[in-house]
């Protein structure tokens, strides 16, 4: 697996597609299917991390114009 900071999130949605393909299929070992299954974990971690740092930058349109800071 190629590093993940220079992976856009729907690149990591694609190798996770291709992951549970792999998990779906009988001839996989479940050795390889823990190992795919730890890969397609550290991917959702990446994609989660990714998503916070989008929503802290996302700027909120106040009534009078301006903007401020997104927040929950």
């Amino acid at each position: 697996m190629a590093d993940n900071n220079e992976k856009t999130i729907k690149e990591v949605f694609e190798e996770l597609d291709v992951l549970v393909e792999r998990l779906e299929d009988r001839e996989t070992s479940l050795e390889d299917s823990f190992r795919l299954y730890q890969e397609g974990m550290e991917l959702l971690k990446y994609c989660s991390e990714k998503l916070d740092t989008v929503e802290k930058k996302m700027l909120q349109i106040n009534e009078d114009g301006t903007f401020c800071e997104f927040s929950r």
